[in-house]
């Protein structure tokens, strides 16, 4: 397929133009579009209120509204809440961060 020319208006400051600029001049056109298909699955993603990027999140959602007797009750019906952590795919370093966090909202710690 022949290579044609796009040209694009933006709204951008000097310092973000100069980086655009030096991102298109450097990167080829393949790199560029899955940058931006990247980005733009991103932010749709985090407009929709569904993205939840990285372990933190995880151990987050599952500790945050939780009072001290809920945490003690997981901590002490551990091996049930191993099985369940599991079936929600976390891995087992994922689990532990949970835990860990659970002993810290019993004993009273947030």
């Amino acid at each position: 397929m022949p290579a044609r020319e796009f040209a694009f208006r933006v709204k951008l400051t000097e310092e973000q133009g100069r980086e655009l600029a030096m991102y298109l001049n450097s990167l080829p056109a393949d790199d560029v579009l899955f940058g931006l298909r990247f980005a733009y699955k991103r932010y749709m993603a985090a407009s929709g209120g569904y993205l939840m990027p990285g372990r933190k999140s995880m151990v987050k959602r599952e500790t945050h509204l939780l009072s001290a007797d809920q945490a003690k009750w997981r901590l002490n019906n551990w091996k049930t809440m191993i099985r369940t952590y599991r079936e929600k795919g976390y891995s087992y370093p994922t689990i532990s961060r949970i835990k860990k966090q659970l002993q810290k909202i019993a004993a009273g710690k947030k």
